[in-house]
């Protein structure tokens, strides 16, 4: 496991994997897998448990060290990040459809299995207003996992995830899952 120290262009930012936490306290765990597919794990806030694999993304540096990615989820959130890692630093704009404040527990799942749910759940609850959530965050992790590295996002998040990370504990050398 390398840490990546300086970013600059978009080879530099893929295949990063990052942890990072809110200013409101939620924790993050995000992995820009290749030019168009992020996972992720969210481990702290309104749907901590929630996790996504392969998820579609537009991602485009917006000038040197500095990246943006956008998408929107089968739940009808709209995620808008904006990275700048070699500060340590993101800012993250989240746009929650008003079903999925007022249930978020029908999100805490493994997205990728329920997309019918998701899709469901998207007409039968109203839509609007959307729940805005703009924030800064820190990175308190950054690893080079390389790219399309399928451990990375691979099991529901638990309870000291991001500490066993951050420690060593969840990756060998080579950025494969220790088996516990």
């Amino acid at each position: 496991m390398s840490e990546k120290k300086i970013f600059k262009n978009l080879d530099d930012f893929l295949g990063t994997h990052f942890i990072y936490t809110y200013d409101n306290g939620w924790e993050y765990e995000w992995y820009a897998k290749n030019d168009h597919t992020v996972d992720y794990r969210i481990h702290g806030g309104m749907v901590a448990g929630r996790w996504v694999t392969d998820q579609e993304a537009n991602i485009v540096k917006l000038t040197d060290g500095v990246f943006k990615i956008t998408w929107t989820e089968p739940t009808g959130t709209d995620v808008a990040l904006d990275f700048m890692p070699n500060e340590g630093k993101l800012h993250g704009v989240i746009f929650f459809p008003k079903w999925v404040h007022e249930h978020p527990e029908i999100t805490v799942t493994y997205q990728n299995e329920h997309i019918d749910l998701m899709e469901e759940s998207r007409v039968k609850y109203e839509t609007y207003p959307k729940y805005v959530v703009p924030e800064f965050a820190t990175i308190t992790y950054m690893g080079n996992a390389g790219q399309d590295n399928n451990e990375v996002i691979s099991e529901a998040p638990y309870k000291g995830m991001t500490d066993d990370i951050r420690a060593g504990k969840y990756f060998d050398k080579d950025y494969k899952k220790i088996k516990k």
